[in-house]
């Protein structure tokens, strides 16, 4: 009989958030991942748009994956101020 034991995650590695507003005609969404580079380091990719559209895309690097997710995080604070959830 194997035992395994699953981590469980304490910090997000992938989110996805959207801002749904019918009377502005607003369907947003904002995706954010963080990805390992060849490096050793980590990138933060970024994706926003309109739902159902093509967004755009954007990528930060940072020297390691405790400052990407602490970016990540700060992001995600800055949108759920904004209304997305």
């Amino acid at each position: 009989m194997s035992h395994t034991v699953a981590q469980l995650e304490v910090f997000p590695t992938d989110l996805q958030i959207r801002r749904i507003d019918p009377a502005c005609n607003m369907r947003r969404f904002y995706r954010m991942s963080i990805q390992p580079d060849l490096f050793g380091g980590a990138s933060l990719v970024r994706e926003w748009g309109r739902i159902c559209a093509r967004g755009q895309m954007m990528i930060e690097q940072h020297p390691d994956e405790g400052r990407a997710v602490t970016a990540l995080m700060k992001l995600a604070a800055m949108k759920k101020r904004r209304g997305y959830a």
